[in-house]
């Protein structure tokens, strides 16, 4: 795996700034894809749910101010 990357990065540094930027915006999507993915496995595993409830129960006390 280590070699896999080293590659990637050689690649990457090669890239022409067209390149680059076309590159970023792929990267960009595909990570908050990948994030999006992790977040609602954990949401239906309910790894959430406390921080939610906390959350809640703070709001309900009155614990909450504007942003």
């Amino acid at each position: 795996m280590q070699q896999q990357i080293k590659d990637v990065k050689k690649i990457i540094s090669g890239f022409a700034p067209n390149e680059m930027a076309e590159f970023r915006a792929w990267f960009i999507d595909y990570d908050a894809a990948e994030w999006d993915k992790q977040f609602e496995g954990d949401v239906k595993a309910g790894r959430l749910d406390a921080m939610a409830q906390q959350a809640i129960d703070d709001y309900r006390k009155g614990n909450c101010r504007e942003l």
